[in-house]
């Protein structure tokens, strides 16, 4: 029984300093030296202080602020510590009635929009924190935006056009804009340009 149980003890510590030390240290160590602000959470500086990040979407819902997909996680939105989607299915009562209410919440913010609503707008992603919207997204709160700020409307269309990201690598995914970004953008911005 000794000779078995001194290797696996031997085997289990040295696997643990491994796997559970020298590794994560190594892996870490590459991560802050190549990748150094992706390895600390892509985080959008404002005046010093970190104000959010490119990968987790933040709740605008604001009529002068361009409005993110919906957040399936709980118990508030956009939890990174409960990343999940809502797991509703299509005909269920629930995801009819939270659609809706979006529905009803982007028409009573701008009633005189008759626009196709994109889906994105109405729907959850799969993690529930995406920080994109796609630019129809965009340019569907584009009039709503540039009234409540006292803009021209095409101004506010060229700022979605300068923070559209393209497919990565030109074929992965699709075009999408970071909410955060283009709302920090339109922060930056004077009434009347």
């Amino acid at each position: 029984m000794r000779t078995l149980l001194r290797p696996a003890i031997v085997l289990f510590v040295l696997l643990t300093v491994l796997t559970g030390l020298i590794y994560p240290l190594l892996v870490t160590g590459i991560a802050q030296v190549v990748f150094p602000r992706q390895a600390n959470g892509s985080l959008i500086m404002k005046d010093g202080q970190a104000i959010g990040s490119e990968l987790i979407g933040q709740p605008f819902d604001d009529p002068k602020y361009f409005w993110g997909r919906l957040s399936a996680t709980g118990p508030f939105p956009y939890n990174a510590a409960a990343s999940s989607g809502s797991n509703l299915g299509p005909t269920n009562p629930a995801l009819i009635a939270e659609v809706q209410g979006r529905i009803d919440a982007l028409k009573a913010a701008d009633p005189t929009n008759t626009q196709p609503i994109p889906v994105d707008l109405v729907t959850s992603s799969g993690s529930g924190l995406d920080p994109n919207i796609s630019p129809a997204a965009a340019l569907y709160q584009a009039p709503r935006v540039a009234m409540a700020r006292g803009l021209d409307v095409a101004k506010v269309q060229a700022l979605i056009a300068q923070y559209t990201e393209d497919r990565q690598l030109g074929i992965l995914g699709e075009p999408r804009v970071n909410v955060l970004q283009l709302n920090l953008a339109l922060d930056a911005l004077k009434p009347g340009s």
